[in-house]
């Protein structure tokens, strides 16, 4: 990874944090796209203590799509080419929670966000060979057999699992989708299930979810274990002409049969773009 040129969402807690690390200690030069400033000081010396470059900053919160488009925007500005975008960030909610757009909080921060994000930074990815695009989704889309496109922001009914699990449903499709539109290109997009991670996912619903989060850690893998399979994506040369797959453990493997379903992959794409007022530039 030496010289390469990676921005990674969510960097600064759990397994974003512990893959930025280790691709700055390979070499790499980051950009962090981070929501919390007062986190990023300690980042940056950890990455220079493990003898990385000390990143580049660009504030983003990915629950408001106006500051996702601005932060992409000045990326853009920079002029600098993008070997790898690390969508990263995720949530989980306890109650349903609206973004300042109106949005369901959970999909739009897991799916929306880095929709918008990644098309906008299609141009920084195409402009150098092998570039990467990898999708920390996760198994949790077992978790819903369907979009569940009658109620997908959840206004009728509000389920915790069932609306992140819906949420990484749509990473998987989303993957699927944007492999098979970038193909002819040198962009490849995979997915990835990190494993159960001990890490602060969760712990934004007050004293229940870190009550939850501490009881069941013992049985979680680290953070670092956790970042193990994105990190793989990110660089591995086994996987440089792999794209539109999901992997476990650094393998390929196959999602949920309502993940591979390409009507509903289509489907998604259409609402995306219309409720995002987004169109991929593609």
């Amino acid at each position: 990874m030496q010289g390469k040129h990676v921005a990674i969402t969510g960097a600064t807690a759990g397994i974003g944090r512990a893959a930025a690390v280790e691709l700055a200690r390979r070499g790499a030069e980051l950009t962090l796209l981070c929501r919390n400033p007062e986190k990023v000081t300690p980042l940056q010396q950890e990455i220079v203590a493990a003898g990385g470059v000390s990143p580049s900053i660009i504030l983003m919160d990915m629950a408001d799509l106006g500051s996702v488009r601005n932060a992409a925007q000045e990326f853009l500005a920079s002029g600098r080419p993008l070997d790898v975008l690390l969508n990263n960030a995720g949530v989980i909610n306890t109650s349903r929670k609206e973004t300042v757009d109106g949005f369901e909080e959970t999909l739009a921060v897991n799916h929306f966000a880095p929709f918008v994000l990644t098309g906008m930074l299609l141009p920084a990815l195409d402009a150098l060979p092998d570039a990467r695009i990898v999708n920390v989704a996760s198994h949790a889309h077992a978790f819903v057999r369907s979009m569940g496109f009658e109620d997908i922001q959840s206004e009728q009914r509000y389920r915790t699992f069932e609306a992140y699990g819906r949420s990484k449903l749509a990473n998987i499709l989303f993957t699927r989708s944007l492999a098979r539109r970038l193909e002819g290109r040198w962009v490849t997009v995979n997915c990835l299930h990190p494993g159960a991670v001990a890490t602060s996912l969760g712990q934004n619903n007050g004293f229940a979810g870190k009550a939850l989060t501490t009881l069941l850690k013992p049985f979680f893998r680290t953070p670092e274990r956790g970042a193990e399979t994105s990190i793989y994506l990110c660089c591995s040369e086994e996987v440089a002409g792999t794209s539109g797959a999901y992997f476990v453990d650094c393998k390929a493997r196959k999602p949920k049969p309502w993940a591979l379903d390409d009507e509903a992959a289509a489907r998604l794409w259409d609402y995306t773009e219309e409720t995002t007022r987004f169109e991929y530039p593609l």
